[in-house]
C-alpha cells in the first residue's frame, strides 16, 4: 500500500514538473504579421500562440476579429469588410499578452475599388419583329461611378428609358437594371448596335464597358406580286394585332375576309393588276405605333380602310412615313387609330379623292391639308376627332381633349376648298361660321347664273349672296361649340335641302373655352323660307326637313 501512494505521488510531482517546464517554452507570437487582401475584403484565418490569456484591439471599424480575447494557441477570424473609396487602405491590429503586457502587431492593407462600369452581358440578339410590348430587353449595369449610355448617332432604332444609379456606399459598386427599346427591323439585312457606357466624370476605368445588339434582318416581301401583297397582309395584321383576323397563308386572297382584287374587266384593272388586292380592310386591332411598314407592299391597292384600335383616344400617333409610298391610292380610311398628326410625307397622295380622318384625337387641322397638296380630292370626313366629350369646355382643366379645339377659329381654308363633302360634326370647333362678305376670292352670284339655270332664285342677286361651296353635296358641322349668326350664303345655299341642316348643320351643343353658349342665334323654325324660293325644290314631309 505504501509502495503504492509513493508512486502516484512520485508520478504527480513529475507531472506537474513537466507541465512547469513546457509552459516555460511556450512564445507568444502569430503566424502572419502581415495580411493583403483585395477590395472585396473577405476572411482570413492568424493563429495566435500564447500560454496565457491575450485580447485583440484596433481603432478601424472596418476589421473584425473573432474571438477577440482567449487563451493559450488559438485561432482568430479576421473579417475585413469591402472598400469605400479608390485609394488603398492599411491598418494595424494589436494582440497584447495579458501577462506581459507584449504586443504583437497584424498590419493589414487593402486595395481600393478601381472606376468600374461592368455589363452583366456582352451581347443581345434580337429578332427583326415582335409586339409592341414585347419589344424591349433588360440589361444590368454594375458600377461605382455615374455613367451615359451611348447609343450610335445612326441607331435611332434602339433607345433606353431612365433610369438612376443610386452611389450611396462609397466606391461599391452599385447595381442598376437599364431597359432597351427597339423598332421592327423592316429591312432584310440584320442590324447591329455598338452601345458604350462612358463615365460622367474624367476618371480612368479598369476596363471599358460595351454591348453589342444584333438584329435579324425582316423576311424579304417580293414586291409588286400577289404572293408579296398576301404576306404583306399578314404582316400587316400580324403587327396591327387584329382582333378577329381569319385570313390563312394556305386559302386563296380572294376568299379573305374584307380584301377585294383586281379583276379583267374592272375600271382601272390592268394587266400587271390581276390577282393583286384592291382593296383591304383592317378592322379592330391594338397597337400604339404608326401605320405598320409592310403597307408599302400593297401598290396596287385604290382603297385601303384601317378602322377600330383599342384605346385609341389614349394616343397620339402618326399615320407613319410608309403609308405615303402609295401614291395610287384613291380612296383612304384611317379612322379610331389615335391620329393626332399626318407625316410630313402624306402629301405625297396627290392621287386621294376620299380622305376619311374621323374618331381620332387632332387638336387642330394638318396644315398639309390644302387643295394645293391633293388637288383630286372630293370628300373629307373629320367628325368626332375628340379624346373624350366635355359638354362645357370652360370648365376642363385639359389641353389635350383634341376635337380641334385648338383652331383658333372656323377653318375657313376648308370651306373655300370647294370639296363635294366636308364632315366637321362632333367637334370643338368654337367662334362663329365666315360671312365672306370681306373676302374677295369668294364671288357672288350673277344674273348670267340664275338666268342660265331655272332652279336658281332671283333672290340670290337681288339679295347679294356670297357663292360659297357651290359643288358641296354635303356639309356637316353639328354639335361643335359655334355661335353667332347663320351666315345668309348658308341659309340660302342651293343645296342646303339636301345637308340635312336641322340634323347636320344648325344644332351646336355645350359651351366654348369662355363659357359662351353654342347656338346660331337665327336658326330657322322651319324650312319654309327655303322652299318659298326654291319653287322648283320638291318639299319633303316632316316639320324639320
Amino acid at each position: 500500500m505504501k509502495k503504492s501512494l509513493y508512486l502516484f505521488l512520485m508520478l504527480l510531482v513529475a507531472g506537474f514538473t513537466a507541465c512547469t517546464s513546457d509552459g516555460d517554452t511556450v512564445e507568444f507570437a502569430t503566424d502572419r504579421a502581415q495580411i493583403q487582401v483585395n477590395e472585396i475584403g473577405g476572411t482570413e484565418l492568424i493563429q495566435v500562440t500564447a500560454q496565457g490569456e491575450w485580447s485583440v484591439s484596433t481603432d478601424e471599424t472596418w476589421i473584425t476579429v473573432s474571438p477577440a480575447n482567449g487563451r493559450g494557441t488559438t485561432i482568430c477570424k479576421f473579417l475585413i469588410d469591402s472598400a469605400k473609396t479608390a485609394e488603398p487602405r492599411r491598418a494595424k491590429v494589436r494582440i497584447r499578452n495579458n501577462d506581459s503586457w507584449e504586443d504583437r502587431t497584424i498590419v493589414v492593407e487593402q486595395a481600393g475599388y478601381p472606376y468600374l462600369i461592368e455589363v452583366a452581358k456582352e451581347g443581345v440578339e434580337l429578332e427583326n419583329y415582335a409586339k409592341s410590348e414585347e419589344r424591349y430587353f433588360d440589361v444590368k449595369i454594375r458600377a461605382n461611378v455615374d455613367f451615359k449610355v451611348q447609343i450610335p448617332d445612326n441607331t435611332n432604332w434602339l433607345s433606353y428609358e431612365n433610369y438612376k444609379l443610386t452611389l450611396d456606399n462609397g466606391m461599391r459598386p452599385r447595381e442598376v437594371t437599364i431597359r432597351f427599346k427597339w423598332d421592327i427591323n423592316t429591312r432584310p439585312e440584320e442590324r447591329l448596335a455598338a452601345v458604350s457606357f462612358t463615365p460622367v466624370s474624367e476618371v480612368s476605368l479598369s476596363q471599358q464597358a460595351a454591348l453589342s445588339v444584333k438584329q435579324a434582318a425582316a423576311a424579304p416581301i417580293e414586291a409588286g406580286t400577289r404572293a408579296g401583297d398576301s404576306v404583306a397582309l399578314l404582316s400587316i395584321a400580324r403587327t396591327l394585332d387584329m382582333m378577329e383576323n381569319s385570313w390563312e397563308m394556305g386559302e386563296p386572297m380572294s376568299r379573305w375576309n374584307g380584301v377585294k382584287l383586281w379583276e379583267e374587266g374592272m375600271e382601272g384593272c390592268t394587266p400587271d393588276k390581276v390577282g393583286r388586292v384592291k382593296y383591304a380592310e383592317f378592322f379592330l386591332f391594338y397597337t400604339k405605333e404608326p401605320i405598320p411598314f409592310e403597307v408599302r407592299y400593297l401598290t396596287a391597292a385604290e382603297e385601303l380602310y384601317i378602322f377600330s384600335n383599342a384605346n385609341s383616344f389614349l394616343y397620339s400617333l402618326s399615320t407613319g412615313e410608309y403609308l405615303s409610298e402609295l401614291t395610287q391610292l384613291k380612296r383612304l380610311t384611317v379612322g379610331a387609330y389615335g391620329l393626332t398628326e399626318l407625316h410630313p410625307t402624306f402629301t405625297n397622295l396627290k392621287n386621294l379623292e376620299y380622305l376619311d380622318l374621323g374618331s381620332n384625337n387632332m387638336q387642330v387641322v394638318p396644315k398639309i391639308l390644302t387643295k394645293e397638296n391633293f388637288p383630286k380630292l372630293k370628300t373629307l370626313i373629320m367628325n368626332a376627332n375628340h379624346r373624350s366629350a366635355v359638354y362645357d369646355l370652360s370648365n376642363s382643366t385639359r389641353t389635350d381633349l383634341g376635337g380641334l379645339i385648338d383652331e383658333p377659329e372656323f377653318p375657313v381654308d376648308l370651306i373655300k376648298w370647294g370639296l363635294d363633302t366636308l364632315v366637321l360634326s362632333v367637334n370643338y370647333l368654337h367662334g362663329e361660321l365666315p360671312t365672306f362678305e370681306d373676302d374677295d376670292e369668294i364671288p357672288y352670284y350673277t344674273q348670267a347664273e340664275i338666268d342660265a339655270v331655272d332652279s336658281l332664285p332671283q333672290f340670290l342677286v337681288d339679295n347679294r349672296i356670297k357663292k360659297v361651296m357651290p359643288t358641296t353635296k354635303l356639309f356637316a358641322i353639328n354639335l361643335n361649340r359655334l355661335h353667332g349668326k347663320l351666315p345668309d350664303w348658308l341659309l340660302y345655299h342651293p343645296a342646303l335641302n339636301l345637308w340635312y341642316p336641322f340634323s347636320l348643320v344648325f344644332p351646336q351643343e355645350g359651351r366654348d373655352k369662355n363659357g359662351v353658349a353654342a347656338a346660331f342665334e337665327n336658326e330657322p323654325v322651319n324650312m319654309n323660307y327655303y322652299y318659298e324660293l326654291y319653287t322648283t325644290k320638291t318639299k319633303p314631309s316632316g316639320e324639320f326637313e
